[in-house]
């Protein structure tokens, strides 16, 4: 069941009351560190990633570093995240392909993207709406789960669950839904215990087996 268009414009008044100017939790240093960070990210937490690329970034910030560096340098850095020899050569080839073909540069283009090694259309979003501002949302398992268990947007794969996102969330709140969703997710409407009695959206939410005690 889809949730009513004036409790969606709710849900999302009441997340920007509460975090007027939410963040994302990768860190950076700039857009291709970005691009690397979120690459990396992929069935990794963002904690991971931060702790791995902390040392990394520091000697390492433009894609002819990173090339420089080389894959077994790059691979000890990384070794603590999940898939980091797969992941180390993607950054690599990637890093390669900025060089050989945007000039150095992370292209403000979401099919530029996703040639990129590594770079899929959740990566590609989420580079988009950091980096250059652009309303995506970029669905992961949070965001996912929160379309289907809220009612905002129901769909049995991301594809249509990102159209849902982006049909009916309100333009005005289209920049920053990305992080809201999730880190709604991530801290409140948690896979196995959501905290329902704690979460400032409950009454608008179409999920059913709402949880009654704080988990």
């Amino acid at each position: 069941m889809v949730m009513k268009r004036e409790n969606i414009e709710e849900f999302y008044r009441r997340l920007s009351e509460a975090d007027p100017e939410p963040q994302g939790e990768l860190d950076y240093v700039n857009v291709y560190t970005l691009l690397v960070a979120v690459v990396l990210s992929a069935q990794a937490t963002d904690v991971g990633v931060n702790r791995a690329t902390k040392k990394l970034f520091e000697i390492v910030d433009t894609p002819e570093k990173m090339v420089k560096l080389g894959e077994k340098k790059l691979t000890s850095h990384i070794k603590t995240i999940g898939l980091y020899r797969t992941k180390a050569k993607n950054v690599i080839g990637l890093s390669e392909l900025l060089i050989a073909e945007h000039n150095s540069e992370v292209p403000q283009d979401r099919d530029a993207l996703v040639k990129l090694p590594g770079v899929g259309r959740k990566t590609a979003n989420v580079v988009l709406n950091i980096a250059f501002g652009e309303p995506t949302i970029a669905v992961d398992t949070h965001i996912f789960r929160i379309g289907n268990r809220t009612g905002i947007a129901p769909g049995k794969n991301v594809d249509v669950v990102e159209q849902g996102f982006l049909k009916r969330t309100p333009e005005t709140y289209m920049l920053h839904a990305h992080h809201w969703l999730i880190l709604h997710g991530r801290y409140v409407c948690k896979a196995r215990k959501p905290e329902c009695p704690d979460c400032i959206v409950a009454d608008l939410c179409q999920f059913k087996a709402k949880t009654t005690v704080t988990t």
